[in-house]
């Protein structure tokens, strides 16, 4: 890269050796003895990772990301770059997506440097806390808002196995064994004549990305339709939340697969032709400036002694993949935000983005990295 090769030729240069040479042996020694007894100062930057196309694809590390993380921490294995995951990924809690990362990639990550598409939705207890609200998505959406304090959650294949005949094609469906991973993390027991049928569901939570559907559309309609009771007359919907609102994102397949704003769209489409008044709907994740703030404080917090009423640090790096998500939303958080493009996963094109262009656009994590740490080092 152009800005590293700037750098290299600054170092070998005939006039800088000569800086280098004429540094006296005492003055070294006493730098070098400075340097020894006072703990180094805090990092004056962070960096914010997207995970699907820029660490990961699928389970494996891609763009030398393990090599670039480990860059990132001292030579006891203690974080000296403040960094966080964030992604409009989940579908599991932050404590298990930060250990399956770190065995992944090879490096201690803590479920605080996490964040995920529903973290937001912890913000929501106090509201929700007591009240009927149904999970819905891949993974253990009932789990992940059980553990932020929901006590009265049902994952949507539970909370449809109580309704006989709701979904019409699922005499098709082999749901089993699906629902058997479900049921154990259910809050409350619960029968089909005191339970979830005679219970008005008073939000619902897209958690994840949608397994089946055509079921979920289904039950979605009817709960939001009559106000939570399913099969009872047309009422006043309920909230409804997305973790993301994600057209498409990179998988293992070659080309991007369908994501959550796709299923929103499918259900806004349907709900809105079948039922009088339009659905109503809140989205989070990226690129809601608010996912760039929690982030920021978040990496200030992981800062040993931030001076109070500072901001101590002065840049923070948003690399990701998807120009739609990642770089609009570091464009619309601004200072001291700084976005930067990876090839490796949606975006592929050969220049930068014409409608939302980076900062910079590197091939690979790693070229990212190495980018931020030479270019903060010169600086200092």
């Amino acid at each position: 890269m152009k800005f590293l090769q700037i750098l290299r030729k600054a170092a070998t240069s005939p006039q800088n050796r000569h800086r280098v040479s004429s540094f006296s042996a005492n003055n070294g020694r006493r730098f070098f003895s400075h340097l020894h007894s006072q703990p180094p100062p805090p990092a004056s930057f962070g960096i914010a990772f997207d995970i699907d196309g820029v660490i990961l694809r699928g389970e494996t590390p891609i763009g030398g990301s393990p090599q670039a993380l480990k860059r990132l921490y001292d030579d006891s294995g203690n974080m000296s770059i403040p960094y966080v995951f964030l992604t409009n990924g989940g579908g599991v809690p932050e404590s298990e997506r930060a250990a399956e990362l770190s065995k992944l990639l090879s490096v201690r990550i803590l479920a605080s440097q996490v964040i995920q598409g529903h973290s937001p939705f912890m913000q929501l207890v106090n509201r929700f806390q007591n009240e009927l609200i149904i999970a819905v998505g891949k993974g253990e959406p009932a789990k992940v808002m059980s553990e932020y304090g929901f006590k009265n959650v049902l994952s949507l294949d539970e909370y449809a196995s109580y309704f006989e005949h709701i979904d019409p094609l699922g005499k098709f469906k082999n749901s089993t064994s699906q629902l058997a991973g479900y049921k154990k993390y259910s809050s409350k027991e619960t029968d089909r004549e005191n339970g979830p049928p005679s219970q008005r569901v008073e939000a619902v939570f897209i958690v994840s990305d949608s397994v089946d559907w055509s079921r979920d559309i289904q039950v979605l309609c009817d709960i939001l339709s009559t106000g939570g009771l399913p099969g009872r007359e047309i009422s006043t919907q309920p909230p409804l939340y997305f973790a993301n609102d994600d057209l498409s994102y990179q998988g293992l397949f070659p080309t991007e697969r369908l994501g959550m704003g796709a299923f929103r769209i499918a259900l806004e489409s349907i709900y809105n032709r079948v039922y009088p008044n339009a659905l109503e709907y809140t989205s989070y994740g990226k690129p809601n400036p608010s996912v760039f703030k929690n982030a920021e404080n978040i990496m200030m917090q992981s800062i040993c002694h931030p001076i109070e009423g500072q901001n101590p640090l002065k840049t923070l790096y948003m690399i990701g993949d998807n120009p739609l998500v990642d770089i609009k939303g570091a464009q619309q958080a601004g200072q001291p935000w700084f976005s930067i493009l990876t090839r490796s996963g949606v975006f592929k094109g050969k220049g930068n983005h014409p409608v939302y262009p980076a900062d910079l656009v590197v091939d690979t994590v790693e070229e990212a990295v190495d980018y931020i740490l030479s270019k903060e080092t010169l600086q200092t």
